[in-house]
C-alpha cells in the first residue's frame, strides 16, 4: 500500500546569499494551520528585524489546504514560488518562512522569484522526510523452542518485534508494512512448519525514512 502522506520530520535551515541579499529558509512538520501559523510566527519573532518573512504551507493528504504569503514583497515574487517547490515535491504537512535580509540591491520580480525558490529548495534538501505509512500489528504465538526463530526471522526481514509476551508460549507484538503482511504471515508459517498462531490486531501510522526525495 502507498504511503498515506510525505512530509519534512522536524526542522531544518539552510541560507543563501545573493546580491547582498540573505535568504534564511527554515522548514517545520506541521500537521494543522494553527501549527502552521504558530511556526509562522515563531520564526517572525525570531527574525524580527528582518524586511521579510515570507511563508508558505501545506496540509492534508493530498496538500488539500495551500496557503502563501509574500509579506510585502512583489505580488507572487515569493509565497508563490516557495508554495510550487513544496508542490514539486509532493510535501504536504509542511510549512517554509524564508526570511530575507534586504541588501541594498534590488533583485527584480524574476529575481526575487528565483531566490525564494532557491532558498527553499535548499533548506528541504536539509530537512529528513519521511512518508507516513500504514504498517499491521499483528501477534505471533509460537512455543519457546521457536523464539530464535521468529527473532532470526523479523531480523533478517526488517520488521519490528514491538513487544514480547511471556507465559506457556510466547506471543510476539510485529509491526509490519501493511503491503507485507499476508506474505510476511506466510512467511512465518513456512519458517515454523506451521507452529505459529497469527492474529491482526489493528494498525499504526509510522513514519519511514525517504532516502530520495
Amino acid at each position: 500500500m502507498e504511503s498515506l502522506l510525505r512530509s519534512v520530520y522536524g526542522r531544518a535551515e539552510a541560507e543563501y546569499v545573493i546580491k547582498k541579499s540573505r535568504f534564511i529558509a527554515t522548514v517545520c512538520e506541521v500537521k494543522t494551520e494553527d501549527e502552521a501559523a504558530n511556526f509562522i510566527e515563531s520564526v517572525r519573532k525570531h527574525y524580527w528585524d528582518a524586511r521579510h518573512n515570507c511563508s508558505a504551507f501545506q496540509i492534508g493528504p493530498n496538500g488539500q489546504i495551500q496557503r502563501s504569503s509574500d509579506d510585502g514583497e512583489p505580488s507572487g515574487t515569493a509565497g508563490r514560488p516557495i508554495l510550487e517547490v513544496l508542490k514539486k515535491r509532493n510535501l504536504t504537512n509542511t510549512a517554509v518562512v524564508v526570511t530575507r535580509y534586504f541588501g541594498g540591491i534590488k533583485l527584480g520580480a524574476s529575481g526575487l522569484i528565483r531566490a525564494y525558490s532557491h532558498a527553499a529548495t535548499l533548506a528541504l534538501d536539509e530537512a529528513s522526510v519521511v512518508d507516513y505509512t500504514p504498517f499491521t500489528v499483528f501477534t505471533a504465538t509460537v512455543a519457546y523452542p521457536l523464539v530464535s526463530t521468529i527473532e532470526r526471522f523479523a531480523e533478517n526481514e526488517g520488521i519490528l518485534i514491538s513487544d514480547r509476551a511471556f507465559a506457556a508460549d510466547v506471543t510476539f507484538t510485529l509491526e509490519v508494512r501493511q503491503d507485507r503482511t499476508d506474505a510476511v504471515a506466510e512467511s512465518l508459517t513456512n519458517v515454523t512448519n506451521g507452529r505459529v498462531n497469527c492474529k491482526k490486531t489493528g494498525t499504526v501510522v509510522k513514519p519511514v525514512p525517504v532516502t530520495e526525495t
